[in-house]
């Protein structure tokens, strides 16, 4: 984070030139909820030095918004929301509105266990000199009207990639795009998506860091811009039974010095059938061998598993894969004349209601576990495993993830590297707010549980 003097000084620039009111000071809790204070134009710039004050019971909140007894997480003590100047942007389905987003400090303004962002940069410096390139693929479903339990009247009813689907969402999809140049962030793609009422934008890759906080960004402003139009955006992964998932998919590479000295793609090898290097290959053995625990960080939430099954090109299936949908890791096809630039791995088993700063971190610690340790991921599954027997995906050595948010908790608990890396805090907070979650939602109509899920996100 780069809180400098010059850099406030331009963000104070920047405010007054939009004609800023209230800069919002945001952050996202461990139910992927993003939350936040607002300070005004005339206390801006004491505020990016000293933070605004947050309870600390604030990250001990689940998914209905109550506190959980986790020791020293209760009505006592407080933190700071401490915000990135490199992360302002305007918002404008918010005019009169910005918003920075922010690591979570200590009053005394040191990193704060707890801070899911300082989570990420922890797993950067951890990563041997790695740079890790990363992007997202977050699909989300376009409804018309405004949110109301139990009412989910999709916006459009087209097919994948319909061109009558490009048509029908036209007006609303170049206003998003146009909004998130506005606040800087690279659309590259966008399509309407398998599920009626799916779409997908993609933004570039960036940095990890970037590319996470540029993807909340993007979600924000998806619902905003939508909100704004009459209409509302949820990414839940299943908003209403039925429907197809919303995933998340996250990819990510490892850049550093060739042979030559210039900075390069770590995981290509042109000399590999697949084009990935040895590097690669261990990095794709460290998530295969985490994957049950980690589920609990990247698909987080009990409406996850509604869309975590079989058929559904969700990842269901522990292997990894060239172009293999219904793989957790796939491995897409190179682009042509760029071939070791856009070399890549994805996680599908990722949806929105993960932290993605948790998620994207758990990834990169979970990789770089597979690579010091130089664990092997097998042969590729070239085959549907969707299509296979149980004998056959065994003789595959395809592993079986957990088929409920329970499930995957329970790994996660089980997984001791994995718990050691979240650190003290985390650990003990991250379990409980889902226990909660799975507790709470046990004791709802089913309607209500996906209502629900679909209005939080």
């Amino acid at each position: 984070m780069v809180n400098s003097a010059a850099r406030r000084a331009e963000v104070e620039q920047a405010v007054a030139r939009d004609d800023i009111e209230l800069v919002r000071f945001l952050w996202v809790d461990h139910s992927s909820v993003t939350r936040g204070k607002a300070v005004s134009r005339s206390s801006l710039a004491s505020r990016m030095e000293s933070g605004v004050g947050l309870a600390r019971t604030r990250q001990a909140a689940g998914l209905l918004d109550l506190g959980q007894p986790v020791p020293g997480f209760d009505a006592v003590g407080e933190v700071r929301l401490l915000p990135d100047p490199e992360s302002y942007v305007p918002l404008p389905h918010a005019p009169g509105s910005a918003g920075m987003l922010c690591d979570l400090v200590t009053v005394d303004g040191e990193p704060w266990d707890a801070c899911p962002r300082t989570f990420l940069k922890e797993a950067l410096a951890a990563a041997d000199g790695y740079h890790v390139s990363a992007a997202f693929e977050p699909e989300f479903t376009l409804c018309a009207g405004q949110p109301r339990p139990g009412a989910l009247e999709l916006f459009d009813d087209s097919l994948c990639f319909d061109n009558e689907g490009f048509d029908v969402a036209n007006s609303y999809s170049i206003e998003l795009l146009r909004a998130l140049r506005a606040q800087k962030l690279e659309v590259e793609t966008y399509h309407p998506e398998f599920g009626h009422g799916q779409h997908e934008m993609t933004l570039r890759h960036a940095p990890a860091l970037r590319a996470v906080d540029n993807y909340v960004w993007q979600r924000a402003t998806t619902r905003g811009v939508a909100r704004a139009r009459g209409m509302w955006a949820t990414f839940a992964p299943v908003p209403r039974p039925g429907l197809r998932g919303n995933g998340n998919h996250a990819h990510l590479s490892l850049w550093g010095p060739g042979p030559d000295g210039r900075t390069v793609n770590l995981f290509a090898d042109d000399s590999d059938p697949l084009g990935l290097s040895a590097l690669a290959r261990h990095f794709i053995a460290g998530l295969l061998d985490h994957l049950p625990g980690l589920t609990a960080l990247t698909t987080a939430s009990v409406n996850s598993y509604h869309r975590l099954q079989p058929g559904m090109w969700a990842g269901a299936f522990g292997a990894w894969g060239p172009d293999n949908r219904e793989a957790a890791v796939r491995i897409p096809s190179r682009l042509r004349g760029s071939e070791a630039a856009s070399t890549n791995i994805e996680l599908k088993t990722c949806d929105s209601t993960a932290n993605p700063y948790l998620a994207l971190g758990a990834m990169i610690h979970a990789g770089m576990d597979g690579v010091r340790r130089r664990l092997d991921p097998g042969a590729p599954l070239t085959a549907d495993p969707a299509r296979l027997s149980d004998d056959e995906l065994r003789r595959h050595g395809v592993r079986a993830l957990p088929r409920s948010l329970e499930e995957a908790v329970d790994a996660l608990e089980r997984d001791e590297f994995l718990m050691s890396v979240l650190g003290p805090a985390r650990r003990a907070l991250y379990p409980s707010v889902k226990r909660a979650d799975i507790r709470d939602l046990k004791a709802m109509p089913e309607a209500d549980d996906y209502a629900l899920h679909a209005i939080r996100y």
